[in-house]
């Protein structure tokens, strides 16, 4: 087996000295030193060919594949398998050709002078992604350590913590973690009017106003989305989401995305959770995009599309929700591109719908049932029950 020819090195504010005597011989035996501009300034002394990161970084990954017959090494910050370029090496190179020497992360430096287990909290990056991805994890209680995308995101955190009710929440900006720089900023998400230092770690520490409803992580009320009637409910959208069964990383297509309740719950579910919602109606679609922003998803991706034809270039599913446009030949094309243990769950209010689920049933198998809830509400001076209107779910995993 040939020797690996791409080292990535993670490296600390330290710098040189903060290196173990493998992770210097091979900075030193380089002929290519991939790096930002800080990270190159902390090894002056290096006679390689120096190369900056372009941004996006992504877009180097293809140009340092062709340097296979040259010794190369790329320096970033902490651990390179953390929120870093390992993931993005590893979608383009064999391992075998790879060698990480990972330093202390920020999240670990920062998780030791904040003297918080990482273990009992969550980490998590908005640098180059909106920053509203990060509401689902906001509750009282809750520690956060997050990798941030200039000096402005404590403010923007911020503001999002304290439009949950949640502005007594104590933020913390570390900035140049191990380093002789090392700069710590303390304050309320309410009252943040500082801009930190671009590069830092932001340590949030979750706390609610005296009475505030923070709406959880699935199972929103109804009212938390824009929509114009015409949703999957709060007790049918709990029980579709436990047939789509949603895990870390995975895909979903929810088809009449219409306000766009299921999808959002799918995203908020876990980590790393995507969705394609696709609709023929423009005002629905922007509706699930308003939603999207305010309750968290702001990566749902949304297509104005005819179906069945408007799935042909969407990349494959994990799940699949039908809440409109059924038909057999929709059904036939989405089990035909569904993987195996792909989940797909189908809604319907109507006879029609009910009668199609019932006869895909037949010849599909899977699970039949019907959903009958009732809510209470006031009956002049007393309280009775008011029923919704029922709903027939049909779902198979493959």
């Amino acid at each position: 087996m040939k020797e690996p020819w791409l080292d990535v090195i993670g490296m600390g504010d330290e710098g040189w000295g903060g290196l173990g005597a493998a992770a210097r011989a091979r900075l030193e035996a380089a002929e290519v030193v991939v790096a930002g501009p800080r990270h190159h300034e902390l090894v002056p002394h290096l006679s390689a060919e120096r190369i900056r990161w372009p941004s996006p970084f992504r877009e180097l990954a293809a140009e340092i594949g062709t340097w296979r017959d040259r010794r190369v090494a790329v320096l970033v910050t902490g651990d390179p398998l953390w929120y870093s370029v390992g993931a993005l090496f590893q979608r383009h190179f064999s391992p075998d050709e790879i060698t990480y020497y990972p330093q202390l992360s920020s999240f670990q430096h920062a998780a030791v002078r904040m003297k918080w287990s990482i273990a009992d909290l969550e980490t998590l990056t908005i640098h180059g992604r909106p920053a509203e991805q990060a509401i689902p994890f906001f509750f009282p209680g809750q520690r956060l350590l997050m990798l941030t995308q200039d000096g402005g995101s404590p403010r923007k955190i911020g503001e999002l913590l304290t439009g949950l009710g949640m502005g007594p929440s104590r933020l913390t900006v570390l900035a140049n973690l191990g380093g002789p720089q090392e700069k710590r900023i303390d304050g309320t998400a309410a009252q943040w009017r500082d801009r930190a230092p671009d590069f830092h770690v932001l340590a949030v520490d979750c706390i609610g106003e005296p009475g505030a409803i923070v709406p959880p992580r699935t199972g929103l009320p109804d009212d938390a989305f824009v929509h114009d009637g015409k949703m999957t409910k709060r007790e049918v959208r709990a029980l579709t989401l436990s047939r789509l069964a949603p895990r870390r990383g995975q895909h979903l297509w929810d088809i009449g995305i219409g306000c766009g309740s299921v999808a959002i719950e799918w995203m908020r579910a876990a980590r790393d959770m995507t969705a394609t919602g696709i609709d023929r109606s423009a005002s629905r679609l922007a509706t699930a995009a308003a939603n999207s922003v305010r309750l968290g998803a702001p990566r749902l991706d949304l297509r104005k599309a005819t179906l069945p034809d408007g799935l042909d270039d969407l990349s494959d599913p994990d799940a699949v929700f039908i809440g409109g446009g059924l038909s057999e030949d929709l059904a036939d094309r989405i089990l035909a591109r569904l993987p195996a243990h792909g989940r797909l769950v189908a809604n319907a209010v109507t006879l029609e719908s009910e009668a199609l689920l019932a006869a895909l049933h037949d010849r599909h198998g899977g699970d039949l049932i019907r959903i009958a809830v009732s809510r209470a509400s006031e009956v002049g001076p007393y309280r009775g029950w008011k029923p919704m209107m029922p709903v027939t779910q049909w779902s198979l995993t493959k």
